[in-house]
């Protein structure tokens, strides 16, 4: 039998410089926790597995908003594993987010990997809209495969809007159905570990980043609005993280030294 939930979280200033979470809402595997954040103006929320999902066939998703000027981090207490589960009928799973960010808001989203085990079949899409004063930080790990076996048949679509307007529309596959060459060298290239970091904050309006390398896999491409894309890809999900941290502290170090700036002048 198949899970079908939808977890929701909402979140908004108190009034008292910190933020508020007036709505939220766990359901089937997903479980919402409200956890000690490091950042003290930003609400933290922890999502946390209370069963093995998503089987195939299972319909998940969760739905944040985060209000006008509130500040919000999103992590999670494991790696989401998606398994092959009892169906042999071959539906796949689903996984849906759908994130909203208003005005002189903050979301970190940042969860732990995702890892596509063999016999599995999994579409992912992540939708989020942006007010033109929001600011995101997100991060997607896929690893492809336990140790030692083969991935399973994984998509994610990313989907990110701002303002209105299109920032970035992205659709990757991988293992069995997905399009020829997807573990070739001109995508992973024998690497088991994808990831990306996207950063969004309208500071880059007035500086830019330049396309460039970072190391040998992966690479920093800004994007038609004010936000920088890092895709890398990497042999296990510790090197992953390990790329995705040194750049996020590049950009975010490169951000604190523009507002000192501005603070200055």
């Amino acid at each position: 039998m198949s899970v079908h939930a939808t977890a929701r979280l909402r979140a908004e200033p108190d009034g008292r410089g910190a933020t508020a979470l007036p709505l939220l809402e766990s359901a089937g595997p997903l479980a919402l926790r409200r956890t000690r954040s490091p950042l003290p103006e930003h609400a933290r929320v922890t999502v946390v597995g209370a069963m093995s999902a998503p089987l195939n066939a299972d319909r998940l998703a969760i739905e944040a908003e985060v209000a006008d000027g509130a500040r919000l981090t999103v992590d999670a207490a494991a790696a989401t594993v998606a398994l092959p589960g009892p169906r042999t009928d071959g539906e796949p799973s689903t996984y849906d987010i759908h994130l909203t960010v208003g005005e002189r808001a903050t979301l970190h989203w940042l969860p732990e990997q995702l890892v596509s085990a063999h016999g599995s079949d999994l579409y992912q899409t992540t939708r989020i809209e942006l007010a033109p004063t929001a600011r995101l930080l997100l991060r997607e790990e896929q690893i492809l495969g336990r140790h030692g076996e083969p991935t399973g048949a994984l998509t994610t679509r990313l989907t990110v809007h701002r303002a209105g307007r299109p920032l970035l529309e992205q659709q990757l596959a991988y293992g069995p159905g997905a399009p020829g060459g997807w573990d070739g060298p001109a995508v992973l290239g024998g690497h088991r570990a994808v990831g990306q970091l996207l950063l969004a904050d309208p500071s880059f309006e007035d500086a830019p980043h330049p396309a460039r390398l970072l190391g040998p896999t992966a690479a920093l491409t800004p994007l038609a609005g004010p936000a920088v894309l890092v895709t890398a890809v990497a042999a296990d999900a510790r090197l992953l993280r390990a790329v995705l941290d040194e750049a996020l502290h590049e950009l975010l170090d490169g951000l604190k030294a523009g507002a000192d700036s501005d603070r200055v002048r």
